[in-house]
């Protein structure tokens, strides 16, 4: 038999780490997989210039010019370069790694159904949001011309359903890590990170954008509450709006010395998440947001990291009991929790050991297989349509 020829399409393929479930699931004989991604694309944290794949990669890459990427509603790809790849692809399924309420995914629907191959994209929303116009059309229009969708969590699926996505066509396929990548480092290796950045064990960390909704101001407070005979520092993996602000609170309370924001490169960030202690995630409930789904806390337990982290959105279900769940914004539980865990060496590595033992059902090999069978279910509509017309 030959090959099922998949197309996948996202702006977030313009970072190799975020090929890994492709990349698995192209090492199937059975498959070849094409990965679409943006020559460039401003991120949450930085510009990006779309990453090479390994020399030893499965996937076929093709570079798409796209345009006005620092506003995700409206970001586009180049319309012939998109058109040749879709049109003349022949390709057994297309996945839209965009949300169908954005132009790009949009563009790739309609492309999709031009080409008369199965199409499914994917979405992380777990607010129902009413959009306007163009943007309510572009939803339906996707959802309306899949044959397939994947909600990358339960709080996801839910709400979209709620909003009158065909439940028969949707299904729940996690977000992963790549374990060959996300790691425990061995111990000289996580003392050379700390004397790099000059950090006091136990180690705090946070990884993600440094804005309100991720929580800062409820962990600046209550690092303020903490018994002062504690000892501790803070690494914040990540940048944002909110840096300034965080500098200043820490000069204002003589903790230059233990506080430290440092950017670090998408291939650095598991040396960097393996050295610490634990990880704080403690994501806020907004009038436009909550945590979809928390790809740090996965990313921790790869690297044999436990985990504090709120009850917003997603974060439950991602942590289930391999963590401590703290209510959003209880200052006083929050400093509870961290107390906690930087006294009771013990606790922290059976948090350890159980984030470790849950990441296997994150890992890419495993969400890989899921997305297999997934994309062959897909394949059926291009099969069946192919038996119908002969």
């Amino acid at each position: 038999m030959r090959k099922l020829r998949i197309l996948a399409i996202g702006h977030s393929y313009v970072l190799r780490v975020n090929r890994a479930i492709a990349r698995e699931v192209a090492r199937d004989p059975a498959f070849e997989v094409t990965i679409g991604a943006p020559r460039f694309f401003h991120g949450d944290l930085r510009p990006i210039e779309c990453e090479p794949e390994p020399t030893d990669s499965p996937l076929k890459l093709v570079q798409i010019p796209a345009y006005w990427t620092k506003r995700i509603h409206v970001f586009r790809y180049s319309s012939k370069p998109l058109s040749r790849l879709i049109l003349e692809g022949r390709f057994d399924g297309i996945h839209a790694w965009e949300e169908p309420y954005i132009f790009a995914g949009y563009q790739i629907a309609r492309l999709a159904k031009r080409s008369r191959s199965p199409f499914c994209f994917q979405t992380d929303q777990n607010l129902s949001k009413p959009y306007p116009p163009p943007f309510s059309f572009f939803e339906k229009s996707c959802v309306r011309n899949s044959h397939r969708w994947i909600a990358c969590g339960r709080s996801v699926f839910n709400n979209v359903i709620s909003r009158d996505y065909p439940v028969e066509h949707g299904c729940v396929l996690a977000h992963a890590v790549d374990t060959n990548a996300f790691r425990p480092a061995p111990e000289s290796e996580r003392d050379e990170v700390r004397r790099q950045l000059k950090l006091q064990s136990p180690v705090i960390g946070f990884v993600g954008r440094l804005v309100p909704a991720k929580g800062l101001r409820i962990l600046m407070q209550a690092l303020e509450n903490l018994d002062a005979r504690l000892s501790w520092s803070l690494i914040l993996l990540g940048s944002g709006e909110m840096q300034a602000e965080i500098e200043q609170w820490a000069a204002r309370l003589g903790w230059q010395h233990k506080i430290k924001i440092h950017l670090a490169k998408h291939d650095d960030v598991p040396r960097y998440l393996a050295a610490m202690d634990l990880l704080v995630a403690p994501s806020q409930t907004m009038p436009n947001w909550k945590e979809q789904f928390g790809r740090m806390l996965i990313e921790a337990f790869a690297c044999g990291v436990p985990v504090i982290a709120s009850d917003s959105g997603e974060i439950p279900f991602v942590v289930d009991n391999t963590g401590l769940i703290v209510p959003e914004a209880n200052v006083p539980a929050w400093s509870k929790a961290i107390g906690t865990m930087l006294r009771d060496s013990d606790l922290r590595e059976r948090l350890r050991a159980a984030g470790l033992a849950r990441v296997d059902a994150f890992s890419a090999k495993q969400v890989a297989s899921e997305y297999r069978g997934f994309y062959v279910d897909l394949a059926t509509h291009s099969i069946a349509g192919a038996e119908t017309s002969s």
